[in-house]
């Protein structure tokens, strides 16, 4: 293996990688980096998790020096905010020896933070294209002195029609730069991209290109399932033996939350990364899933290129993506940095067609998926589910929360205030006294006809003596017996604490 050092890497980069653990430079590494330290402009393609990030990082920030003039003088351009904050922090830490500033751009974030570091001189700028243009129109970002400039997962910026966006940057930053694009696929309007806006790029490919087809790391499972058995088949995979981090993707921002919310109900430790949800809860929510408090993350596949996570084990697909490109970004979620992982696609009936496509684009053999359910033998040997496993996992009964009727009388005074009432209405009363006591528990006020009364107080109107005033309501907050008002001196008695009162029409 090749190290970073037998590269030419700086030292202080050099350790800073090895804090890390990081020694060794996989395959795009090593053959990106050698080339792009002198400053010629790369097209880098691999396939995803094999470090694309310090292929470009490592060259940036060495060819900046060790202590650059403030100012933006490098800018990477990534599709999503979630890729965005994970490239930042490799780049913040690939620059802890330096004095080096690195600041993230993107949408969902207060202007201030981001204005605010750009400011004290910031050098290298992280960011996505519409929050750059937007800050650059308020010249608030200066890019004209920007001479190292990288485009990240450039298939993707083609996918989110980023493609306009990207020209004005380019328009924008010096015209005599170091520029390195890094995709995992090269689809024609790329290549064309590269084309004009670089100078002599050398191709560099770490492996075949469609090396995600036949990724020996990473072993497909393909299931025909029913849309109502697949939270339980879910449920029961997550359980398999040697199951560490897992990532459920789904179509829709809806079925994301649903799911995070009946896997949780179930017993599991889940989070969620979706459109519905703020900035910060995405990003507490990927960092919670990073620091292994949570193992399960729910997501869109918005999110799915910001999922940088050495040790995730099982990918699932809830629903079958559109297209093969969408299938491979998500399964490389897992078999990452040369590890193994389980990726498992349901697919639904009404979308076989888009199998049919997918499995003979990535060349699977698999065009008929096993019809499949929550019980079927074959899930548990495929996945080693242990036996009897079921799709629900026990938890403790929570302390301090106490299941019981909300008025708390005991039942024998219950039942003797209810002979004392007597059973008039066929039961009615009965019925109404517990509302009248859940009122009286449950609420600091209880509203009568007496007006507000503080039910923490002495004298608060107890579920026994709310028996006494229970009646029916005319709307209006006048309470009837009978059909028949209460006399105002009855009601304040209920409502004092005194004696009992006599039984209803005494």
């Amino acid at each position: 293996m090749t190290t970073f050092a037998d590269m030419g890497v700086d030292a202080d980069i050099v350790e800073a990688l090895a804090s890390k653990g990081i020694v060794d430079a996989f395959p795009i590494q090593e053959q990106t980096i050698p080339l792009g330290l002198p400053g010629q402009d790369i097209i880098g393609q691999a396939k995803t998790g094999t470090g694309k990030t310090f292929g470009f990082g490592i060259p940036v920030v060495q060819r900046l020096g060790l202590d650059p003039a403030p100012g933006v003088k490098a800018l990477i351009v990534v599709p999503t905010r979630e890729l965005a904050v994970q490239v930042y922090e490799d780049m913040d830490m690939l620059t802890s020896n330096r004095s080096t500033s690195v600041v993230a751009i993107y949408g969902g974030k207060a202007y201030e933070g981001q204005i605010d570091q750009l400011k004290a001189g910031a050098q290298i700028v992280v960011g996505t294209p519409g929050r750059l243009i937007d800050l650059n129109n308020q010249r608030l970002l200066d890019l004209s002195n920007a001479t190292e400039v990288v485009l990240d997962e450039a298939d993707k910026m083609l996918d989110l029609g980023f493609l306009p966006d990207i020209e004005k940057i380019f328009a924008k930053v010096a015209p005599v730069r170091h520029t390195m694009l890094y995709s995992a696929t090269m689809p024609g309007p790329i290549v064309a991209l590269a084309r004009r806006f670089m100078s002599n790029p050398i191709h560099i490919r770490a492996s075949d290109p469609d090396e995600g087809l036949t990724q020996a790391n990473i072993r497909h499972l393909v299931y025909r399932a029913h849309s109502l058995d697949k939270d339980e088949v879910i449920a029961r995979i997550l359980q398999a033996e040697g199951r560490g981090k897992s990532v459920v993707f789904t179509r829709t921002k809806r079925a994301a939350q649903r799911l995070v919310d009946e896997l949780n109900d179930r017993g599991f430790n889940a989070g969620a990364v979706h459109g519905d949800m703020s900035q910060e809860a995405r990003e507490r929510s990927m960092a919670a899933f990073k620091a292994g408090k949570k193992d399960i993350l729910i997501a869109t596949d918005v999110a799915a290129r910001g999922i940088d996570v050495d040790d995730v084990t099982h990918v699932i697909n809830h629903t079958i993506p559109d297209d093969e490109k969408t299938y491979l970004h998500r399964a490389g979620r897992t078999g990452r940095a040369g590890k193994t992982g389980i990726a498992v696609t349901f697919v639904d009936w009404e979308d076989l067609h888009k199998w049919a496509l997918i499995n003979r684009a990535l060349e699977f053999g698999q065009p008929d998926p096993v019809e499949t359910y929550s019980s079927s033998p074959h899930l548990y040997e495929d996945l080693d589910i242990p036996a009897g496993t079921k799709g629900r996992i026990a938890k403790a009964p929570r302390t301090g929360t106490v299941r019981t009727a909300p008025d708390r009388t005991p039942r024998p005074e219950r039942a003797a205030d209810v002979a004392a009432e007597g059973t008039t209405e066929g039961g009615t009363r009965r019925r109404r006294r517990r509302r009248s006591g859940a009122q009286s528990v449950g609420s600091t006020f209880t509203e009568g006809a007496e007006g507000a009364v503080d039910a923490s107080a002495p004298g608060t109107l107890t579920a026994e003596r709310a028996a006494e005033g229970a009646g029916t309501h005319d709307g209006e907050g006048k309470e009837h017996h009978d059909g028949k008002p209460a006399p105002a001196r009855r009601r304040r008695r209920g409502a004092g604490g005194g004696g009992a009162a006599p039984a209803a029409g005494a």
